[in-house]
């Protein structure tokens, strides 16, 4: 897809910011429920199991804003690099709720904090593409000042994400991007503010999304 007509910063963030708060939402929405039932029971056992659903819920809570927080915002502002260990544990934090799990390939080193924003959420698509579960495995190759990033999906029915068909290479301006979409639109704009080229395919019964320099990093 050829990038067209680009979205304004305003729209963008205004859309950024329901894609978050939809996230956050449902753990929170269980929170006050538990606080709910631990107000109005006298029960035990209800209460322990609200006690439950809010420690569960405030954890969820929790690591998706520390995922979010490096994912889409400007966490670690103050340097230019992050360790890329954090990043390996805000995308464990975030996928011990969901149906697939992480395998992560990548040397314990820093890299850009632009490329780990890149990184996680090019592993949002990767999730997206396997929604009955699987395994999402990342992978850094090359040198970290210009590396490739991959993030390969298997589980049942991996497919490659309709919106990111439709806006990981820019907006359509006969398609209508909405909250859901804005993501893989974000993640192909910070991949091009980098000089990356961005791709996602199917090979086989495996999704693919690959972020690169197509002269091979090259100069470097």
């Amino acid at each position: 897809m050829t990038e067209t007509n680009d979205v304004s910063a305003l729209e963008l963030a205004a859309l950024m910011c329901s894609r978050v708060c939809h996230d956050v939402i449902s753990p929170v929405g269980a929170i006050t429920n538990g606080l709910e039932v631990l107000a109005d029971e006298d029960d035990p056992e209800m209460k322990a199991h609200a006690m439950e659903l809010i420690t569960k819920s405030a954890a969820q809570a929790s690591a998706k804003l520390q995922f979010a927080r490096l994912c889409f915002g400007a966490a670690g502002s103050a340097g230019t690099e992050l360790d890329l260990q954090d990043a390996k544990s805000v995308a464990e934090g975030l996928m011990m709720g969901e149906r697939a799990t992480l395998s992560w390939d990548a040397p314990a080193a820093t890299i850009g904090k632009d490329y780990v924003k890149l990184l996680l959420n090019m592993i949002l698509i990767g999730m997206a593409a396997v929604p009955r579960g699987g395994d999402v495995s990342v992978n850094i190759d090359g040198e970290m000042a210009k590396p490739t990033l991959r993030v390969r999906s298997s589980g049942q029915a991996a497919r490659v994400p309709e919106e990111t068909a439709k806006f990981l290479g820019g907006r359509d301006p006969d398609r209508f991007l909405d909250a859901r979409a804005a993501q893989p639109y974000f993640t192909g704009l910070v991949a091009r503010s980098l000089g990356l080229s961005i791709d996602a395919r199917m090979e086989g019964e495996t999704f693919v999304i690959e972020a690169f320099f197509a002269d091979g990093g090259a100069g470097v």
